[in-house]
């Protein structure tokens, strides 16, 4: 088990690795899932302008595939997750869309990703009952980008034109865009 609101970045290796499957919801993936949210909120907490939104559990190191995502994205005093073991895309719709994303392991760095406007997804709950959810906007985004990181991909991982696609968040909470050849191509940015 991963040490309590210790959130992973790149380049750690971990966060390549494909996760395995929950066969039996214990105690122990009980207190993974409460580590997941603390950390969440710990790094919210150091964040001014940023909600941590959701969180795998390769975030925390821990290869399961456990995904939690934050019950209200527009309350940040409502502190609650869902959660969702073993989720899995059963479906994509729509048009791929680009928009920002960041990425709780990929520290200060946005990027334009591309995402699917829907999704239907199915889980289990943290009863072992089955959960289907169908999502759209944000949340299907979200969804997108957890998945990935049950199966070692990154938001950065989708971003085709590098040159004109990744973002800083500044002091102030704007993005302002990054230089290419200044800070990616020359190894400021290490992924």
């Amino acid at each position: 088990m991963a040490d309590k609101n210790n959130i992973v970045t790149l380049p750690h290796a971990g966060l390549r690795k494909k996760s395995t499957r929950v066969g039996i919801i214990t105690e122990d993936v009980r207190q993974i899932i409460d580590d997941m949210e603390q950390s969440t909120l710990d790094w919210e907490g150091s964040r001014q302008h940023e909600l941590g939104v959701a969180l795998a559990a390769v975030q925390i190191d821990v290869h399961m595939r456990i995904v939690i995502i934050r019950s209200s994205f527009e309350d940040k005093a409502d502190r609650t997750f869902q959660h969702f073991i073993n989720p899995e895309i059963t479906k994509r719709e729509g048009n791929l869309v680009e928009d920002y994303e960041g990425c709780l392991s990929v520290k200060d760095i946005y990027g334009m990703v591309p995402r699917y406007e829907k999704v239907k997804i199915k889980a289990m709950d943290l009863d072992g009952n089955a959960v289907r959810v169908t999502a759209e906007g944000f949340l299907a985004r979200v969804f997108q980008h957890e998945i990935d990181h049950t199966t070692g991909t990154l938001f950065i991982d989708h971003i085709k034109d590098s040159q004109e696609s990744f973002f800083r968040l500044t002091d102030e909470g704007k993005l302002e865009k990054l230089d290419y050849e200044k800070d990616i191509r020359n190894n400021r940015i290490l992924w």
